[in-house]
């Protein structure tokens, strides 16, 4: 195949790629809005059980997330085309989504909780088939600076709309049916089919995408030759070891991923105990996510003049001020809150569209400056984006897992859809420190290891 062209990339590539993101975004938001919450409050599973089981569904995408980046390598070197997986993860979604809110309740907690536990673990695998490969293909498409951040910002606009679509839409549609159960199953057969829409869109793209030479594991030849396990995870390992662009871009991701996974959890939760409004957590996600559409391109002219890290900069301390005033719900909850969160909103669209456009550039650097001696040299996107993957995944997955701990060390009191119970005020305590102080202090972290990131524009475009 031909080198990579140096043009503008069409709208048309750009609407494709762009609509995957409607896939990635719903499958991000909505079983980190409601499923910790289906488990506490539907099928009575205790809190701490059920961040385990999230938990537990999540590590299993750190395990595999490594092998499928390898796995969508050689299918690249094979048959030029990450486009397999992605669609094999696109058709399997749907249903697995589904099973995973079609729990009877009838059934009690502990069936419950494995029923979530093995269907979302497959729903997880089925995701992460996508997304991998997904995440490898910017650095593909174009080798230009800007470009990579034009293509991401309108990622990110779709991205932003899923999050609408499905933060407001998939309570909504829970909310249709009397029944919560027939109402949760609703939300799941909707939501996974849209999901899968969006990503059987992007699929396209994956044949557009063009290396400039063959990728690790060919032979001479062309011929891609077969690698165990283990070489799955040392590709990895040596893409962390020898880049330390990606080491620290990682870390700050995953710390983000971490506090918004935390702030995504407790949204039920503050609606519910701190608003006293199961409905209120659609107008959460409204205050959230329309000021982020204005915002997402913003944040690419930002980008442009002054570059790509200090612009993530800028929305990361924006976000943190904002969490931390929410704390003041404690002592005067009502609908001043939206403001901050609206607020939070526009620095999160730049915590998303920044960090995914400096992706590839850490990866194409790689490319240009890593020996292969150490494992460097073109055609290892899925390496990085493996790792990426896995490491965005523990970072929302914790999310959930902090917010369960939580929960547990205020007195959380669990419940089965339908029964009324009133929280201890440590709980409720707890849900707003959830939801503002900790993401801050997250945030807050997250800027040590940005502040340590090493490229600059002039590393990825010389002239």
């Amino acid at each position: 195949m031909g080198t990579v062209s140096p043009a503008r990339l069409t709208r048309g590539t750009i609407a494709r790629y762009a609509t995957g993101s409607l896939g990635t975004g719903g499958f991000a938001t909505l079983p980190g809005l409601v499923l910790t919450y289906y488990l506490t409050d539907s099928l009575g599973v205790a809190a701490l059980a059920a961040g385990g089981v999230i938990t537990v569904a999540k590590v299993w995408d750190v395990v595999i997330d490594p092998v499928i980046g390898a796995l969508t390598d050689r299918d690249q070197a094979r048959h030029g085309s990450r486009r397999r997986l992605m669609l094999i993860g696109a058709c399997a979604l749907p249903l697995l989504f589904a099973l995973t809110f079609a729990v009877p309740p009838a059934l009690g907690p502990v069936v419950g909780a494995i029923w979530v536990l093995i269907a979302f673990t497959l729903t997880a695998t089925a995701f992460s088939l996508f997304q991998v490969p997904y995440i490898a293909l910017p650095a593909e498409l174009t080798p230009r600076y800007d470009e990579r951040t034009r293509l991401l910002t309108w990622r990110v606009v779709v991205l932003t709309l899923a999050i609408l679509l499905f933060g407001a839409g998939g309570p909504a549609l829970r909310g249709m049916a009397d029944d919560p159960a027939v109402g949760y199953l609703v939300m799941g057969v909707v939501a996974g089919v849209v999901i899968g829409i969006g990503m059987l869109v992007a699929t396209a793209v994956a044949r557009r995408a063009v290396v400039p030479s063959p990728a690790l594991g060919t032979a001479p030849g062309g011929t891609a030759t077969a690698r165990g396990i283990r070489e799955h995870y040392a590709a990895g390992i040596r893409a962390l070891r020898r880049s330390r662009a990606f080491r620290m871009l990682l870390a700050t991701f995953v710390l983000q991923a971490l506090a918004t996974g935390l702030m995504l959890a407790g949204a039920q939760y503050v609606a519910t105990w701190v608003l006293h409004s199961e409905a209120a957590v659609e107008l959460l996600f409204i205050a959230l996510i329309a000021p982020a559409l204005l915002a997402a391109p913003a944040w690419g002219v930002l980008a442009r003049r002054i570059g790509k890290e200090r612009a993530f900069a800028i929305a990361s301390v924006v976000f943190a001020a904002a969490a931390l005033s929410i704390i003041g719900v404690l002592w005067a909850p009502g609908t001043w809150i939206y403001a901050p969160v609206g607020i939070a909103g526009i620095a999160y669209a730049g915590m998303q569209s920044l960090p995914m456009a400096m992706l590839p550039d850490v990866i194409s650097y790689d490319e240009r400056t890593a020996p292969d001696a150490a494992g460097g040299g073109p055609g290892r996107a899925g390496a990085f984006s493996g790792v990426w993957t896995a490491g965005e995944t523990v970072g929302f997955a914790l999310g959930a897992t902090v917010l369960s701990i939580i929960l547990a060390a205020t007195g959380y009191v669990s419940s089965v859809a339908g029964q009324l119970v009133e929280q201890p005020d440590a709980a409720v305590t707890g849900i707003v420190l959830s939801f503002s102080v900790a993401p801050a202090a997250l945030i807050a972290v997250s800027l040590t290891t940005l502040a340590r990131y090493p490229l600059r524009r002039r590393d990825i475009d010389p002239a």
